[in-house]
This record gives structure tokens, sequence and C-alpha cells, in this order.
């Protein structure tokens, strides 16, 4: 696959808020214990879980938007509109809805984390709009200027939280704030690549239900990647607070690598697939190369040093067998694989399909945690068995699209 212009930043970006990232989870359990880390943790899961989903609304934007023949001020876009209003709905859904979750989801804290959660998914929806328009027309600095400034920023206001308090609460908040300024910060330059410069292939009626079928989609795709210390945390709610952080932890940093990078690679990988259709298998063959060839050569790696890092990291406070970090990264494989597959069938705009595997993923995922296994075995079915279901539903399409047209998909 040749490298596009936008293909650089964007990694350099990713990279850098995967360093930030890494700096947090590190510091921040170092700081306040791993007994006070869960709650943070599970508002951290919570918050990304409804970011995963509300991606998919990033990913219908970037799909649809197209950069204007000619620059001017013209009728709106219908993207712009249709996000401000979803941000406001979103809101108000977390929390009308919040009396049904919020002592499963956040027990011992309740309440005081779902006023910072729907602040966080109101203001993800706006930057999901601005990246998905920034995506469509290829502004690919303004988006690594998003990228890295965001984790930078998160990274810099729950630090210095934790110097001074433990509370869930007020490390919510700051987690949650760095959304709505990090476009505050940027909006003189995203400003001048998307005003007047964009237009959208829909009106509101097909884009709302093109989103709903990307946000299940990408709400079963939180299930496996961001939401998946949700799950963990529900079926293990009989477990000592410490062990469970310790799983959180484990799954997180060690799956973050794949994951991480493939993730926010989605948009461009829609606007290559989409944009280089004559080439499309050969392009998606080399990217599934990539990421199932290296998550063998990691998770080898994590087999055996896996547990001495960790013991270095956390001073001895996570105790996990080598193999379960080498599974954690096969699985951060799978869903990287997934992550590749998904991009392929929505630029097809099989809207179906592409909600399918992530929905048959998400439900084997949570089905294997009703397995009569125990938690560590359950774990690691889910991990492995969810994102596999889904690579079979997004090949089985796929591989009999392309011996259906020749040479190569259309």
């Amino acid at each position: 696959m040749t490298r596009a212009p936008g293909l650089t930043p964007l990694l350099a970006a990713t990279g850098l808020a995967a360093v930030a990232g890494y700096l947090l989870i590190w510091l921040v359990p170092l700081q306040i214990g791993l007994e006070a880390y869960k709650d943070f943790a599970l508002f951290w899961a919570a918050m990304y879980f409804l970011i995963g989903a509300f991606s998919g609304l990033q990913h219908e934007v970037t799909r649809g938007t197209v950069r204007r023949a000619t620059v001017g001020r013209t009728q709106p876009s219908p993207a712009r509109n249709f996000g401000l209003a979803v941000s406001a709905l979103v809101f108000v859904a977390v929390v009308a809805t919040a009396p049904l979750w919020v002592d499963t989801v956040f027990p011992g804290v309740g309440w005081p984390l779902v006023w910072p959660l729907a602040i966080a998914a109101a203001s993800y929806v706006i930057v999901a709009t601005v990246a998905g328009t920034l995506y469509g027309v290829a502004g690919w600095m303004s988006l690594a200027l998003m990228i890295a400034i965001d984790a930078f920023l998160r990274l810099a206001a729950v630090g210095i939280v934790a110097v001074f308090t433990s509370n869930a609460v007020p490390l919510a908040w700051a987690a949650a704030i760095p959304f709505l300024l990090t476009i505050a910060v940027l909006w003189p330059r995203i400003r001048r690549d998307v005003v007047g410069r964009t237009t959208f292939d829909a009106e509101y009626r097909t884009l709302s239900w093109n989103v709903a079928r990307t946000m299940v989609a990408a709400a079963s795709m939180g299930v496996l990647v961001s939401g998946f210390p949700v799950v963990l945390g529900v079926a293990a709610i009989e477990e000592p607070d410490a062990y469970v952080a310790a799983l959180f932890l484990a799954i997180m940093v060690t799956r973050a690598p794949v994951i991480v990078v493939v993730m926010s690679l989605q948009g461009y990988l829609i606007v290559r697939f989409r944009d280089h259709r004559a080439t499309l298998v050969r392009d998606l063959l080399g990217v599934l190369g990539i990421v199932l060839g290296g998550g063998i050569v990691l998770a080898l790696i994590a087999w055996v040093v896996g547990p001495t890092v960790f013991a270095l990291l956390y001073g001895g406070a996570i105790s996990l067998d080598g193999w379960f970090y080498a599974v954690l990264v096969v699985s951060s494989a799978l869903v990287g694989a997934l992550a590749v597959t998904a991009p392929a069938v929505l630029s097809l705009a099989q809207h179906v399909v592409y909600s399918a595997g992530w929905v048959v993923a998400a439900f084997v995922t949570m089905a294997c945690f009703f397995l009569p296994f125990g938690l560590v075995a359950n774990t690691v079915a889910a991990l492995i068995a969810g994102p596999l279901a889904g690579l079979a539903v997004h090949s089985a399409y796929l591989i009999g699209r392309s011996r259906s047209v020749s040479p190569e998909l259309p």
C-alpha cells in the first residue's frame, strides 16, 4: 500500500498520544493506590466506551464529507448541525438513563461520576463531528494536533489533580474537560480547514440512519476495546478491588500498543479504502499482515518480559503469569484486525455488514463471561473468541465480494 502524505503526522501524533496515555496509566495508580484507582478506572472505561460508540458518528461523517469545488460560505453542512443536536441529546440521555446503571457501573460512588461522564460524552460528539469532517477533506495536520494536544491536556489535568486527591470525582472532571478545550485551542486552525470548504453527500434523514447503524457497530466495538474493563468489572464485582484494578491495568497497558494505533487510523483507512477501491484487496491484506504479524511478535515478547516489566512499573503490586500478557497482546491484534476489515466494509457502504461484525463480536465477548470456568478463564475466552467471531462476519462478506468481482473490489 502506497503511503499517503497524511499518514506520517497521524502516526506521529498517535505515538505522542500513546506516550501520554501510558504515563497517565502508570503515574496515577502509583500516586493514588490500586484500591482508589479502581473507581477512576471504571469511570475511564465507561467514558471511553461511550467515546467508542460515538466514533461511529465520526466514521460516517468521514465517509460522507467531501471538499467543495469552490470555497465560500454556503448552507452549513448537515454534519455540523447534526453533531450539535446529537451532543445535546447525548447529555440528556446519559443523565436520564443513569438510574438504570449507575449503581452497577459506579458502585460506591454513584451519581457524582454521572455528570462528568455526560459532559465527556456530549463533548466528544463535537470532537467526532469535527474530526470526521477533517478526515473527509484530508486535514491531516489539524487532526494530528487534535490527537496529540487532547492527550497531553488530559495527562496534565489528571496528573495535577492526582497530586492533591485520590477522589475519583475530581479526577473524572479532569479527564472530561480536555475534549472541548482541545477544540477551543485549535479552532482558529480548524476553521480554516473546514468552514466554507466542505459539503456532505447526504441529508439529515439519510445521515441519521447511517449514523445509527455505525454507532451500533461502534458501541459494540467499545465492548471489545475501551469498555471491556466495565464488562469485566461487572463480572468481577465480588473480587477484591486491588485485584480487579490490577487486571484493568494489565489489560489497558498490554493491549494499547496495537489497538490505539489501529483505532486512531480508522478514519484514515476509510478514506484510503474509499478512494482506492481498485487496490482495496491488496491494501487490506497488507495492513492485516502488519497488524497480525506485529501482534504475534509482541505477544512472544510480552510472555517473556511482561511479569518483570509490570513488577518494575507498579512495585510488585501486579503479579500475573507471562502467558496471560501474551493472550492480551494476541487479543489486541485480533481486535486490530477487526478494526481494519471494518473500514474496508464501511468504505463499500455496507453498513449492515459493518455493524453485524462488531455486534456479533460484542455478543460473543459478553456471553463468554457466563461460562462456568472462573474469572480468568472466562476473560481469556472473551478476549479471543469475541474478535474472532467479528472477523468471521467481515471476512465472509469480503471474500464473497472479491470472488464475484475480478480482479479487485470495485
